[in-house]
């Protein structure tokens, strides 16, 4: 009966399987890649022939002067026109790789979100556990100082102790009653936030583990991968691609454009003297030179250079925020090795401590006060080896997170990728269709 519950407790790895299959902000960067998708179909539509139908109706009435005789004459007509770009000064063709850029940039895009996913459900997952822990701990301290009151106020009934005792107990059980209530306001909180990341309310957790096989051997072997692999890296690189792109087809504006059109048409005429109908058709050839566009194109290639340089920049920025990153997960990792030893020895020694106090003042030598105060003593060093557990755990995500390796494939979760170059595959060269490769 007692393995029952632990069997059933859910794991970190479950929650973090359950956030990345149901996690909302999760689902919608996977629609942002799909978004992205369609650009690279809309940018080849610039090689892509334009057909057009046309068709029209004309009622008119000539009159002539006093004679009071007039002429009606109803015209129909019906024809088809193809425009087809031969040469656009390489816009189409540099949109289309601007377009491809940005596909890599939001697949990476969705890389980090998944890291930030996994990483705030692993982090919420040790709040509801840690919380958890301290209002357990806190309830225990309450029922401890219950039996100090009833000892004290014994005491003072027949004559041992003294009503200062008593009212140093009340004084204490009322605090820790109070810490009590803020203790479960904090797991109902932490549990709000798990439920959202997961879609589930979470039930009994089982105690997690840091990461091991996934962290880097030392602090500069983290630089090293995070510099190589973080997808925020990964995105400024490729929307400098696309930036680059975006200049190249701005400057096509002031190269010829060279173009073929052909058209056919139907038209028939009804009067009162008869009918009469005809077809024509055409084709050509048309050729436009730019000379001046009042600086629309010079502001515009202008413009996308300076977004070029900006996007260098923030190449720049995404190095030394993940540099950052890394360094702040790294110390925190080893500070927290060091906290969960020393307080684990911290809650040894003050438990100890406790237990003599307590003998003590059964034999006169202590007061109903060292007894509270080595009680106190014993919880602060249980709650901050929980805290420092609770640290450690996260600490060891976040440095996985940091070097850019914090991914469902690379924890096991044993849940079905998301494949993104499915729905890219499926859509880059559509030529018509109206409905998603998903059926919508």
């Amino acid at each position: 009966m007692l393995g029952s519950p632990a069997a059933a407790a859910e794991t970190i790895h479950g929650a973090l399987a359950r956030a990345y299959e149901y996690n909302s902000e999760l689902n919608s960067a996977r629609a942002g890649v799909r978004v992205a998708d369609e650009r690279v179909p809309l940018a080849k539509s610039g090689w892509r022939p334009r057909v057009t139908g046309t068709s029209g109706i004309v009622n008119s009435s000539n009159s002539t002067g006093g004679a009071g005789t007039g002429l009606g004459r109803t015209s129909l007509s019906f024809g088809v026109e193809i425009n087809q770009s031969i040469f656009d000064g390489f816009q189409t063709r540099n949109n289309v790789q601007a377009a491809e850029a940005g596909v890599r940039a939001e697949r990476q895009n969705l890389r980090n979100t998944e890291q930030n996913v996994l990483f705030d459900t692993a982090q919420a997952y040790m709040d509801v556990l840690q919380n958890r822990q301290i209002a357990n701990l806190r309830a225990r301290n309450l029922e401890f100082l219950r039996e100090q009151l009833r000892a004290a106020r014994a005491r003072f009934e027949v004559g041992e102790g003294t009503r200062t005792d008593v009212a140093q107990a009340e004084a204490s059980l009322a605090g820790a009653s109070a810490q009590l209530t803020a203790a479960r306001a904090a797991v109902a909180s932490s549990e709000a936030v798990f439920r959202q990341l997961t879609g589930m309310a979470p039930g009994a957790l089982q105690q997690a583990r840091p990461l091991q096989k996934l962290l880097p051997h030392t602090i500069d072997s983290a630089y090293a991968i995070a510099f190589a692999e973080h997808p925020a890296i990964a995105v400024r690189n490729a929307l400098v691609d696309s930036s680059l792109f975006s200049v190249k087809a701005a400057e096509g504006a002031f190269l010829p454009q060279v173009g073929l059109n052909a058209s056919v048409s139907q038209s028939s005429t009804y009067t009162s003297r008869g009918n009469t109908s005809g077809t024509s058709a055409s084709i050509g050839a048309q050729v436009t030179v730019p000379i001046y566009q009042g600086g629309q194109a010079s502001a515009t290639v202008r413009q996308r250079k300076e977004e070029l340089g900006q996007a260098r920049v923030d190449t720049a920025v995404a190095r030394d925020q993940v540099r950052a990153a890394v360094t702040s997960a790294w110390t925190q990792l080893e500070a927290s090795r060091a906290a969960v030893r020393a307080n684990e020895e911290s809650v040894r020694a003050s438990q100890l401590a406790l237990n003599g106090v307590i003998e003590e003042r059964n034999v006169g030598q202590r007061t109903t006060l060292d007894v509270l105060n080595a009680q106190a003593t014993v919880l602060n060093a249980q709650i901050a080896l929980v805290e420092a557990q609770r640290n450690l755990v996260v600490s060891s995500y976040a440095v996985v997170s940091a070097v850019g390796r914090l991914s469902a494939s690379r924890l096991g979760l044993g849940v079905e990728p998301y494949e993104p170059e499915e729905h890219y595959e499926a859509v880059k060269d559509m030529w018509y269709g109206l409905r998603t490769p998903d059926g919508r």
